[in-house]
């Protein structure tokens, strides 16, 4: 079953960007995962007013995926020159109906 990696990302510190790009990429993809989206340009329809510099969706194959991706001795320092550059936040996401 797919789950979906859902960001709110806001760079307090641009410096992590350009070396984050091309190395994160392979890892996700190592791992099954693809970006479907990755923008600015985002507009919040309901709720409490928040605010991100960036969304990204990802989908991965299952959740084992995402989180060996998370966990993967490559990303693990490109995570932290994130979280050190940014305020994010992170959701996985099973893709399933549970009202259904």
């Amino acid at each position: 079953m797919a789950y979906y990696s859902v960001l709110a990302v806001t760079p307090t510190d641009d410096s992590w960007i350009p070396d984050y790009l091309p190395v994160a990429g392979p890892i996700i993809e190592r791992h099954g995962g693809k970006y479907l989206a990755r923008t600015t340009s985002h507009e919040q329809l309901e709720g409490e007013p928040t605010t991100a510099g960036l969304r990204i969706i990802l989908e991965w194959p299952s959740e084992a995926a995402a989180k060996a991706f998370m966990s993967d001795p490559e990303y693990t320092p490109q995570l932290a020159k994130r979280h050190a550059g940014s305020v994010s936040e992170h959701f996985l996401i099973e893709g399933k109906d549970d009202l259904a």
